[in-house]
């Protein structure tokens, strides 16, 4: 005889479950849980869009795609940005989110060189960044090491005019540094700027001087060696003596 509770499993007059109703525990497959999902944030956006953009550049990230990496819809991502350049604007103040703030010396040039390398190294881990600095930067992340950079220059003197000359020139540099530096390290061919020296090198008729000059040759002027030479200048120039910057 069975007997059973409303809306319950039927069970013997015992108490036991019966067998022709449900298997053994043992060989009952257990019941599938459902896995609820972490919220949709705006930081969850920002670093799935950093992913993408370092994976991808900024011609793959599209906010279709960056919906699939959340596992989300695109409608949810309007709820927390308008459009792809929010993303954009955001996924750049995140990297510079980890260019790290010196802290403050009694040595402003150090200060200011220091700064400048965690940020050329920034970009270069992320190469698809030093084309969107030129955008819009107020993002915390860029405003609060922008604010180190100029507090430095002005402990170094510099003040109006010469402080945003100053500013500008260190900023481009940076930029474009990592720029063309990052342009050399996507290519596709590994041997792209050893092929670039050559051609000048047959052409030393044409080119003299950048056939003299190293022009391209890495294996005389590296990278991280014109980077430093090309940042101590623009710093020597903001310390001159004699004038406010």
């Amino acid at each position: 005889m069975t007997s059973a509770e409303p809306g319950g499993p039927p069970t013997t007059s015992v108490g036991r479950r019966d067998s022709r109703t449900s298997p053994p525990v043992w060989l009952r497959a257990e019941p599938a849980r459902s896995r609820r999902r972490a919220p949709l944030t705006l930081g969850r956006i920002v670093d799935a869009a950093v992913t993408l953009l370092d994976e991808r550049g900024v011609e793959g990230l599209t906010m279709r795609r960056l919906a699939q990496q959340l596992d989300v819809t695109a409608t949810a991502l309007y709820w927390h940005v308008t459009t792809k350049d929010d993303v954009l604007d955001l996924a750049v103040d995140r990297i510079f989110g980890d260019v790290p703030v010196p802290v403050v010396s009694g040595d402003w040039l150090e200060d200011a060189r220091l700064l400048a390398r965690a940020w050329r190294a920034a970009m270069l881990r992320h190469p698809w960044a030093p084309n969107l600095v030129g955008r819009p930067m107020l993002g915390p992340n860029v405003l609060a090491r922008t604010e180190f950079l100029q507090s430095a220059l002005v402990r170094g003197g510099c003040r109006g005019l010469p402080l945003a000359v100053a500013t500008r020139m260190l900023a481009n540099y940076v930029i474009g540094a990592a720029l063309t530096e990052a342009t050399w390290h996507r290519t596709a061919d590994p041997q792209a700027r050893a092929a670039a020296r050559d051609h000048i090198a047959a052409r030393a008729d044409e080119y003299p001087t950048l056939d003299a000059s190293g022009h391209l040759d890495e294996t005389r002027w590296n990278d991280d060696l014109l980077f430093e030479e090309g940042l101590d200048g623009i710093l020597r120039a903001a310390a001159r003596t004699g004038s406010p910057c």
